[in-house]
């Protein structure tokens, strides 16, 4: 499954990273790994994760506080579309295609 990013997303990534880092160095390393395994996890099972509403699906990550949104833009590809705090507004970036 090939997995393509609104470009937001590079931005709420390093936001994320940078705090991360600055807290305790090589913690932002740790949490974009953490990102990247459940990048994986969410290409090679796309449909395991929790409907948001219309084909709009979450991402809890295992080790930080944040979710992942995405949707299936065709049968082999999928558009993440935002990385967020869990205590962020729940409609946060929803508009975002």
């Amino acid at each position: 499954m090939k997995v393509e990013y609104h470009p937001a997303v590079e931005r709420e990534l390093d936001v994320v990273r940078n705090y991360y880092e600055d807290r305790l160095p090589g913690l932002g390393r740790e949490f974009i790994d953490e990102f990247e395994r459940q990048i994986l996890r969410i290409a090679a099972t796309p449909e395991r994760w929790m409907v948001l509403s219309g084909n709009f699906r979450r991402c809890l990550m295992k080790r930080f506080p944040y979710v992942i949104y995405f949707r299936p833009v065709s049968s082999d590809r999928i558009r993440v579309t935002v990385v967020k705090h869990q205590r962020r507004h729940p409609q946060y970036g929803r508009d975002r295609q």
